[in-house]
């Protein structure tokens, strides 16, 4: 049997290591202004004329680092601070809380067969490789370390004085009128790579930025422009460096402008029989099963240690980890096979995982690298396996339901509150869009991200493992909260899954019991002055939506609805076959529904029309009767966006109509 895994603790997120940090070349700066610039855009530009950088490069490493927000003097995932991501490699992250995957969740989510949990933690923290740029910044501008985390103006300083000293080290020429081409290798070292193709990755990113420009509101109310400039960078600049030259390894199924390595999971059976094998299952997918979805996760855990984890054959996988700090990317499972991931085995047998390093709780940040590799990826996925680029096939792992009524609680919730849903898919080119009127009777969810701050408690975690309720950092959130009448003062909307005795949802952080994410659309239940109510399990749930500041866009497409006669319909977390569709030998999987029920009067978004299948395999081998076979049944199901997450009901218990018929007026 696989081991389970005991609760880390408290555990340092980030080692001390230096790995691949050069020794900074000093820089002579010119005199201090006398005061501090007035505006951010006035920041970069001051920083820069003082250390002798383009403004264009100092804009837009920035950019790519943190799309120059500040994020309220909180770290990324990568322990990153400001608008210029100076990284603190000795900052201490108080987890206390299991890593990736406890004994509330089984990630491979098929209760046919034995429960995988988690693997022992290692016997100390895994150390990331990343670089201490914070105390670099320190030591060539003089700045303090809790300037350079607070102070944005201090921080832009810090980042502009870090360049300078990659630029002169490599000998290249130096100066605020230098060839913003002639940067390429200073930028490709900030990006903290220690290989050729994630560093010239990071910095390609950084040159695409300059030539298109950009202009937005930061989190802090600060409006920041980088006009548009053509420049061919001098990627010869790069061979400077002496980083490790990583050859990319044949058949990696990435674009190829993305950094990606391949760093398999093992197949293999570890125990005496043929059941205790790890760490995913073999298929031949699309030609076996459809690819519907693509799930993403974050990790729970540092780059380093979630690397070690995917090679542990006891343990579970994913398809693919994306590093923090510069969107490096490996793969472990190959997309024709089943990854153990998301916790539902029918949704697992349909998807691909995208694991990202981070810490939903903690709410830290997610740099724009990440968002943009990721979306890089995503995107290369979806074409080549004909996956729609919309929130019912692009799905968290929050989106996942859970199986059966008992499983619903311990779903893991990431990638959480503060993931930015919006950006991604406008990285995807694939924005929200509205697609109707306040007639047509659906509403796509889509608040301003950088505006919307819900007040989340529960970020902090006492010695005991259990949220404390000091409240989390206000920052930019994709979710909206849900209330059970037109009010603010309202109790939030029930979930039955998470709260069995009846009572409302919470604002703790990993409650997503009343919240509707960007992306995502529901049926419109009803509308009164600034606030709409839509369907989500089962009651009306009421959000602010003025239309001076609308957090939803109006949408039209499909809903479904019971069958006339019948008050009640069952919602299920799997599309499993009817028992006659299983061959001889091959036992039946139960169809559960859950504790949700979907009631007449009420209406659900389509997102899919989902046929019965269940994939059997059970032994490392194939031994088993009907192995390796995908068990297709008549009934079909319907897939809903039910609440939070995704569910599905039997198409024979719901009429499909347009959106915009029987809609509230």
């Amino acid at each position: 049997m696989p081991r389970s895994r005991a609760p880390l603790g408290r555990r340092i997120l980030l080692s001390t290591a230096l790995v691949g940090a050069a020794t900074l070349a000093p820089v002579s700066a010119a005199p201090a202004a006398s005061p501090t610039a007035a505006n951010r855009q006035q920041q970069y530009a001051a920083a820069a004329a003082e250390y002798g950088v383009p403004e264009s490069v100092l804009l837009a490493v920035s950019y790519l680092e943190s799309r120059w927000d500040t994020n309220a003097g909180t770290p990324s995932t990568s322990a990153g601070y400001g608008p210029m991501h100076l990284t603190d490699a000795t900052y201490v992250k108080s987890l206390g809380e299991p890593g990736h995957y406890g004994p509330a969740e089984d990630p491979r989510g098929d209760d046919s067969r034995a429960p995988v949990h988690a693997a022992e933690p290692s016997a100390s923290p895994a150390a990331e490789a990343a670089l201490q740029t914070l105390d670099a910044a320190a030591a060539v501008t003089g700045s303090r370390a809790e300037a350079l985390r607070s102070d944005p103006a201090a921080n832009i300083r810090g980042g502009a004085a870090l360049l300078a000293s990659y630029q002169k080290k490599i000998g290249a020429p130096l100066g605020a009128g230098t060839d913003p081409a002639a940067w390429y290798g200073a930028v490709a070292r900030y990006s903290g790579s220690d290989s050729t193709d994630s560093a010239a990755s990071f910095a390609d990113e950084v040159y695409a930025t300059i030539r298109t420009g950009a202009a937005r509101t930061t989190d802090d109310g600060q409006r920041v422009t980088l006009a548009p400039r053509d420049v061919t960078p001098q990627k010869s600049w790069l061979d400077k460096l002496g980083l490790r030259k990583a050859a990319r390894a044949g058949g990696v199924e990435c674009p190829q402008e993305l950094a990606c390595e391949w760093i398999p999971a093992p197949y293999e059976q570890y125990g005496p029989g043929m059941f205790d094998y790890g760490n995913h299952d073999l298929s031949d997918r699309p030609a076996r099963q459809k690819i519907e979805y693509i799930v993403i996760h974050d990790t729970e855990e540092t780059y380093a240690r979630t690397l070690e984890l995917v090679q542990d054959p006891t343990y579970v996988s994913w398809h693919y980890t994306m590093r923090s700090s510069d969107g490096h990317t490996a793969q472990h499972v190959r997309t024709k096979d089943v990854a153990w991931q998301a916790g539902n085995w029918y949704i697992n047998a349909k998807s691909i995982g995208i694991e990202h390093e981070g810490f939903a709780r903690q709410g830290t940040w997610y740099t724009e690298s990440l968002y943009r590799n990721s979306a890089k990826l995503v995107g290369y996925l979806a074409k080549r396996f004909d996956i729609p680029l919309d929130r019912q096939h692009i799905i968290g792992h929050d989106n996942v339901p859970g199986t059966v009524p008992s499983t619903v609680k311990g779903m893991h919730w990431d990638p959480g509150p503060y993931w930015d849903w919006s950006h991604y898919f406008d990285l995807l080119k694939a924005p929200f869009q509205s697609t109707g009127t306040a007639r047509t009777g659906l509403v796509t969810i889509d608040p301003d991200f950088a505006g919307n701050r819900p007040a989340f408690w529960g970020c902090t975690l006492d010695d005991n493992g259990s949220p404390t309720s000091e409240p989390c950092p206000l920052r930019g959130s994709s979710s909206v909260i849900l209330h059970s009448a037109p009010s603010q003062d309202a109790p939030l909307v029930k979930d039955a899954g998470l709260h069995a005795d009846g009572s409302p949802s919470t604002m703790e952080v990993s409650d997503h019991g009343a919240r509707a994410s960007a992306g995502q659309t529901y049926a419109i239940a009803d509308r009164q002055g600034d606030w709409t109510a839509i369907w989500y399990l089962g009651q009306k749930a009421w959000f602010f939506n003025p239309a001076a500041a609308p957090v939803a866009k109006w949408a039209t497409g499909f809903v479904v609805t019971p069958k006339s006669g019948r008050a009640t319909i069952p919602v299920y977390g799997r599309a499993y076959p009817e028992a006659a569709a299983y061959p001889d030998g091959v036992e039946y999987q139960t169809i559960a529904p859950l504790q949700y029920t979907l009631s007449a009067g009420q209406r659900y978004a389509v997102g899919l029309v989902a046929p019965s299948e269940y994939y059997k395999a059970w032994t490392v081998d194939g031994s088993s009767p009907g192995d390796w076979t995908v068990i297709r049944g008549r009934t079909t199901y319907v897939q809903i966006q039910f609440g939070h997450r995704i569910m599905f009901v039997n198409k024979d218990d719901v009429d499909i109509r347009p959106s915009a018929v029987g809609a509230p007026r």
